[in-house]
């Protein structure tokens, strides 16, 4: 119960900036960290980002230390539960449009729901990252759509100890649009969760 509170309210309570175009300075919004060891661990969790971070939940310091559960529920030294692990910072990361989708407003929850359970993610992950962002994206005409999975990790590195065996970074840039807009369509390999899974979700609205 506690878990899902956490997680319904981060959802709701945090706000975010808008991300610069191509080459601008912009918001990374709304990051978060999975962790699913296979049995009770110890995790490290040590974010190297080219930028500035402007919120961490639970507080970052020197990075996350948290005792880790299979079923993805944190503790921290303290004893305070957590959901999963939160940042958002600044940068002025350039994003690429070139492959992508674009699509309608009113399709937007179905095309999130498709498209993020195919690259990987499970039905709670992929909810949580839709109650995020569809708020913002269902009243546009149109919104041009490309995961950026390459340049965002570049940008934003994770060290993690003990090291996992399957790691997954979905990260969305996106921008609304008041007319259709073609774009050859991305296309993503399978994710096979094995042993000590680590998976990210986040994104960034493009002025």
């Amino acid at each position: 119960m506690m878990k899902k509170w956490i997680a319904g309210l981060l959802a709701a309570a945090f706000a975010f900036g808008l991300a610069g175009c191509d080459g601008g300075f912009g918001t990374s919004a709304k990051p978060v960290i999975y962790l699913y060891p296979e049995e009770q661990t110890e995790v490290s969790v040590k974010l190297d980002y080219d930028g500035e971070l402007t919120v961490t939940y639970p507080a970052y310091e020197d990075g996350w230390n948290v005792t880790a559960y299979p079923d993805g529920t944190l503790f921290d030294a303290e004893g305070n539960e957590y959901a999963y692990l939160f940042w958002e910072g600044v940068s002025d990361t350039e994003y690429d449009f070139s492959k992508g989708f674009c699509v309608a407003g009113e399709d937007a929850a179905e095309f999130l729901r498709e498209t993020l359970a195919e690259i990987g993610l499970t039905p709670e992950e992929y909810n949580e990252f839709i109650v995020y962002w569809l708020p913002r994206m269902q009243e546009n005409a149109y919104n041009l759509i490309s995961f950026q999975t390459g340049r965002y990790t570049q940008s934003a590195e994770l060290e993690i100890t003990p090291e996992p065996d399957s790691v997954l970074r979905v990260f969305m840039a996106w921008k609304p649009l008041e007319r259709p807009q073609e774009i050859e369509p991305q296309q993503f390999a399978p994710f096979l969760r094995e042993g000590f899974t680590v998976v990210e979700w986040g994104g960034t609205e493009v002025s």
